[in-house]
């Protein structure tokens, strides 16, 4: 059902195509369109680029949750998007939703009237909060403080829309990029020896997908622990239940994206156990940007460097499956103090903030 919004704008749910050039994915392939011309506006870098094929698994509901998508347009143009995600975790009280909007229609109160439909969905699957996670636009002027003491944003149209809506901001995160050059080698190869010299009982196990059958539980166990043991403030973090199926539906939705993942993890001699991780991860254009994505290291076995250790161990790695790609982006809690300090002593540079906001819903 199309909805009428203010300034001649409608909003339209959308079905996700079974492929991106079907023949009925033309409004699908330029709300991916737009959705990359949104995010290169708000940040000047093109790294969240998705082509529509790349686009289809992440927005395409599965076994842990439920996706919904609109498009958002205006005189019969699209000029933007809404998602909400509904975890299906045990006890879930979340949804995770987003409204982008071409710049060059903000302040027309479309963000306004889409806001009620997603809390729609919310309430029908009877979720108390929404959270979302918005990159602003760098810049200067007043700023607006995170409650945890760390970090800030800019107290611009982003956050007065959704202050003004109900949101509160719960958390900063830094986004933060590393130059691949010969004097990051060599500071590597330093760091990567020091990290080795702490990291005594453990040793470190490397794998593309697919994960090793020997290596599935483990890695599981990891991704389960990230949505405990990172932290979060005073947002709402559902913990997540990974296994074997879980892991194997998530590889068959990168290999369908066409996308490359490295893990690296820290091995405990004693027990076999997996204390620590971290994922390097790429596109079909390996020079491009590289994500770093997950990186954990279990409380019982922190005071080791096996943060630094699985870190440095995999851009070693990293040079050798994809040697063209010049630049790596990872996002970090301002108040990951470890984990900041890590990449500060690599060669990480912070380049935005991107907040982490929530709303009760009554």
């Amino acid at each position: 059902m199309t909805i009428p919004l203010p300034a001649g704008a409608t909003l339209h749910p959308l079905v996700v195509p079974a492929r991106a050039d079907a023949a009925d994915a033309g409004e699908f392939r330029e709300l991916a369109r737009v959705r990359n011309t949104i995010y290169r506006e708000l940040t000047g870098r093109d790294e969240q680029d998705l082509s529509p094929a790349e686009l289809i698994p992440i927005l395409r509901s599965r076994t842990e949750r439920t996706t919904y998508v609109w498009t958002i347009r205006q005189a019969d143009e699209v000029v933007g998007r809404a998602v909400v995600d509904v975890p299906h975790e045990e006890g879930s009280r979340v949804v995770i939703a987003t409204i982008e909007l071409q710049p060059r229609v903000w302040g027309q109160g479309i963000g306004r009237a889409v806001l009620p439909h997603l809390e729609a969905i919310a309430r029908r699957h009877d979720r108390t909060v929404i959270q979302n996670w918005t990159e602003q636009p760098a810049q200067d002027g007043p700023r607006l403080d995170s409650p945890t003491g760390f970090g800030s944003v800019p107290d611009d149209h982003v956050a007065r829309f959704l202050a003004r809506n109900g949101f509160t901001l719960e958390q900063v995160y830094r986004v933060s990029v590393l130059d691949l050059d010969a004097t990051t080698s060599a500071r590597i190869a330093s760091l990567s020896a020091e990290a080795h010299s702490a990291a005594t009982g453990y040793r470190l196990v490397q794998w593309t997908l697919p994960t090793p059958g020997e290596h599935v539980a483990g890695y599981a166990w990891l991704k389960s622990r990230m949505s405990t043991d990172a932290p979060s403030a005073g947002l709402e973090a559902d913990e997540e239940h990974w296994d074997d199926a879980r892991i194997r539906a998530m590889e068959s939705r990168l290999a369908e994206m066409g996308h490359t993942l490295l893990v690296t993890a820290a091995e405990h001699v004693d027990t076999g156990e997996l204390a620590a991780f971290t994922e390097l991860s790429i596109g079909l254009d390996h020079t491009a940007t590289t994500h770093q994505d997950d990186t954990l290291v279990l409380r019982e076995h922190r005071g080791h460097r096996l943060g630094l250790l699985v870190k440095t161990a995999a851009l070693d790695a990293w040079s050798t499956i994809a040697p063209d790609s010049r630049r790596v982006i990872t996002y970090n809690a301002e108040e990951n103090r470890p984990m900041l300090s890590i990449n500060e002593a690599m060669g990480f540079t912070a380049r935005a903030y991107e907040g982490a906001w929530k709303k009760e819903l009554t």
